[in-house]
């Protein structure tokens, strides 16, 4: 319990260090959906998709965008995340079989780079798209840290770019490798439903 109450504090503790940072945010974004994990000791993002953790996915994020008129800074941002999921670990060698819980918090820092894509002068408004990095907690059997990097779509479906969804992958590697088990290096896959607050 104490690494989970340390976990949320890192978490807390990175998003208002950001928040400081800048006094002039313009933008907040909600985002709810599902995600699948892909743990089976493989360096291939695509392996075995059939074999994915996929029980009781829930994630959840809220995204603060730097728009204050100067033109660099409006393609920043920062996100603080929370996912749930649950996988059944078939590896003999790693673990015997039986069913895991997965519970992450995650502190990232995105670019939007669509205008280096398309330049400024091409209506694409309705799509984004964003590089991610920064740091992270889970548990599995153990906790464990973890260095994330990822990147993600984003497709408004109204003008006025009130409600959207996303979708993204995160690499996540694991600070503490040591041992060979579930908590350990992973990708993630999200797809939200994203609401502008």
């Amino acid at each position: 319990m104490k690494k989970i109450i340390l976990g949320v504090l890192f978490l807390a503790f990175c998003l208002s260090s950001f928040a400081q940072r800048r006094g002039n945010y313009d933008e907040w974004l909600l985002s709810v959906g599902v995600n699948a994990m892909n743990d089976l000791a493989s360096r291939s993002p695509f392996y075995k998709p059939g074999d994915w953790g996929f029980r009781n996915p829930i994630s959840a994020a809220v995204e603060y965008r730097f728009v204050d008129n100067a033109d660099w800074t409006d393609n920043f941002a920062i996100e603080g995340a929370i996912t749930v999921n649950g996988f059944t670990g078939d590896n003999e060698y790693i673990a015997p079989i039986k069913d895991y819980n997965y519970l992450s918090l995650d502190a990232h820092a995105k670019y939007y780079f669509k205008e280096l894509l398309f330049g400024r002068g091409r209506d694409m408004s309705w799509f984004n798209a964003y590089a991610n990095v920064g740091l992270g907690y889970f548990h599995v059997e153990k906790t464990n840290m973890s260095a994330n990097l990822g990147a993600g779509l984003l497709f408004w479906l109204d003008r006025a770019q009130m409600f959207g969804v996303r979708v993204q992958t995160i690499a996540k590697f694991g600070l503490n490798n040591t041992h060979l088990s579930y908590d350990n290096n992973h990708y993630q896959y999200h797809l939200q439903a994203v609401i502008r607050l």
